[in-house]
């Protein structure tokens, strides 16, 4: 008997010893974290900026980006399971909460803070005036995408009414407005950085206004997982945030140079003075959200954007479609 409880001694210590072991192991590891962005973008400067600095390393995060092209195909993902984290859009989380889900995803940081567009046109113009858009085709992009509904937001603010005192021709896909608008489709584009000043500084265009810098604060883009995931990874959302916003404090603490310089990993085939001088236009414009925390009220403005747009029946809870909490704690 006195044998037979030393060995159960014995292998309740091995047991303890290499389950402390084990646990070690586990906390030196890297947890690998599926985050999908909508787009490739210098828009999300901070993202990026986290991931050469090291920031999500430095939370024992190991990011395996990937490309969504489009916030369905980011939500799709997110509900299928196939990737944890989709930076898109919020207005995604507030079509699938409408539609009474029970395991919707939910909002837990945010990274812009305006619409990160620039109206282009074929002729430079010191002083822009929207109303010279009157008689006009405008590349708005896809419609029912929040570029296109602020876009028209900021255009019937001017007194002008899409479809008929501007031409809004959304045939054209999102990755092809570019090239449509140089080979003499339409007189005016919206694009994002760095596509716009690309064009410009190859003379193939010029870059007029913001429209995020009209229209105002709007959550623009934001991360958000399944309720599930959320509750079974809190610890790897406070990680994951954690990294977030030390890469959107040191956007706003560094020169446009500095922020060129180390987003320039994840953009080789982009100009570092492009770079630069995007980073300039977005830090002009206060485009990025200086925490993941985001507003009630400019989720409320998103909500009416999106609204007039005729493209939401129903508004949503913000309280049920955000989670503050994890980004509260954090910047504490």
């Amino acid at each position: 008997m006195k044998f037979f409880k030393r060995i159960l001694c014995l292998t309740l210590s091995v047991i303890m010893i290499s389950t402390m072991f084990v646990g070690c192991k586990k906390d030196d590891e890297k947890v690998k974290l599926r985050l999908s962005e909508v787009t490739h973008s210098v828009f999300y400067a901070p993202q990026y900026v986290a991931i050469n600095k090291g920031f999500f390393e430095e939370e024992g995060i190991e990011i395996e980006l990937s490309v969504g092209e489009g916030a369905d195909k980011v939500m799709a993902a997110v509900l299928s399971g196939s990737i944890d984290i989709g930076l898109a859009g919020p207005e995604a989380c507030i079509y699938v909460y409408n539609e009474g889900k029970e395991n919707y995803p939910r909002v837990f940081g945010q990274l812009t803070q305006k619409d990160g567009s620039f109206l282009m046109g074929r002729e430079k113009v010191e002083n822009f005036d929207w109303n010279s858009l009157k008689g006009t085709t405008l590349l708005p992009g896809r419609k029912g995408g929040v570029p296109y509904m602020t876009l028209e937001y900021v255009v019937k603010s001017k007194g002008l009414v899409p479809g008929k005192d501007v031409i809004f021709d959304d045939s054209i896909q999102f990755a092809l407005m570019a090239g449509a608008f140089t080979s003499g489709t339409g007189d005016f584009v919206t694009l994002f950085e760095p596509t716009a000043s690309m064009l410009e500084k190859e003379g193939k265009g010029y870059i007029l206004a913001s429209v995020g810098e009209e229209a105002g604060e709007i959550p623009f883009t934001a991360y958000f997982a399944s309720q599930d995931y959320m509750k079974k990874n809190p610890e790897i959302i406070k990680k994951f945030l954690r990294a977030i916003y030390k890469g959107q404090k040191w956007v706003m603490e560094n020169s446009p140079e500095e922020v060129a310089k180390a987003m320039e990993p994840s953009f080789p085939d982009t100009d570092l003075d492009i770079l630069t001088t995007v980073v300039e236009r977005y830090k002009e414009i206060d485009a990025w959200s200086k925490t993941p925390v985001m507003k009630k009220e400019a989720f409320e403005k998103l909500q009416e954007v999106i609204t007039m747009a005729g493209e939401l029946d129903k508004k949503a809870v913000f309280e049920d479609v955000v989670d503050n909490s994890f980004a509260e704690e954090i910047i504490k």
